[in-house]
């Protein structure tokens, strides 16, 4: 399963009980965190998220509201003597900036960190279950998306119909990679009899601060899910385009024309308390919009 939980969906400023950008994507109980801006650690513990099942840290841009948190989550690894590899992407200078912090502090860290520089769009993390990409969006400075595809897992079996069969478990591996199974009086027990296919591979797409700008498309195009901020409601399109964000309207048109079949909206702005206008004009032009909620976990369908 692919899930999305959200610690933070505020923009610059925390304001009315927002936090600036952080969210989990989970797959496969492994945690990936995608930003880290100020506050992440607390809404971690206020939510239960598992800090030992964090391996990869994505950082899309440096802005401080979206890593401002990072050098102290390191930092509290460290202090609870962490020692699964922790492996942080982000543009440069981002290695340079912790490890300053870190040497001035005269903290030597007890597990091995690695710092991995975004130069360009690219995969980033590629193994037997899970395939992460970057993507360049329009902002003010250097920011990447983060592209997240589950690969096609293990077909699954039907156990039942296996211990009918007496199929031996030492067999079983096998039936998940698509054998067929020959009894010892050589009849063969086809492979779809006695297993199902496996579930889909999901996609889901982080697409970061950005102004409108339709060659996300090419990237995010029928992912299952996506995150994309609505900074601003649609009347403040002028101030959302000279900072180089987007509006409701906007982020619920990239949604439809890149075929999607689900839409968060985050990073709201500090100006407005209430979030309700954000999900009623979102959904005027994306039907299946929600609004990315602190605390909520979001399921890839």
């Amino acid at each position: 399963m692919l899930s999305v939980t959200i610690l933070g969906n505020n923009s610059a400023v925390p304001a009315f009980n927002r936090h600036p950008t952080s969210q989990v994507v989970t797959q496969d109980g492994t945690n990936f965190l995608v930003d880290c801006g100020e506050g992440t650690q607390i809404q971690m513990i206020k939510y239960k998220i598992r800090r030992g099942k964090i391996s990869h840290i994505f950082i899309s841009h440096l802005h401080g509201d979206h890593y401002f948190g990072l050098v102290g989550l390191i930092n509290t690894f460290n202090l609870l003597s962490h020692k699964q590899e922790l492996h942080v992407f982000g543009p440069a200078p981002l290695q340079e900036i912790i490890e300053m912090q870190l040497k001035v502090a005269d903290t030597a860290i007890c597990y091995p960190l690695h710092f991995h520089t975004i130069k360009e769009n690219a995969v980033l993390v590629d193994n037997e279950k899970i395939k992460v990409s970057c993507f360049r969006t329009n902002h003010r400075i250097e920011c990447y998306g983060f592209l997240f595809e589950e690969k096609e897992g293990k077909r699954k079996l039907l156990i039942e119909k296996i211990r009918k069969l007496r199929i031996p478990i030492s067999f079983y591996n096998s039936l998940q990679e698509g054998r067929d199974y020959i009894t010892p009086k050589g009849e063969v027990v086809k492979n779809d009899s006695v297993t199902a296919p496996p579930g889909r591979a999901k996609k889901y797409a982080f697409c970061a601060d950005t102004k409108y700008d339709e060659q996300l498309i090419q990237h995010i195009y029928g992912a299952d899910m996506i995150y994309h901020e609505t900074t601003y409601l649609d009347n403040m399109r002028d101030k959302a385009e000279a900072r180089f964000h987007t509006t409701t309207r906007q982020a619920a048109e990239i949604a439809r024309k890149a075929m999607v079949k689900k839409l968060l909206i985050g990073h709201f702005s500090s100006k407005y308390a209430s979030l309700e206008p954000f999900y009623q004009e979102t959904k005027e032009g994306f039907t299946n919009t929600k609004l990315a909620i602190e605390g909520s976990t979001y399921e890839v369908p």
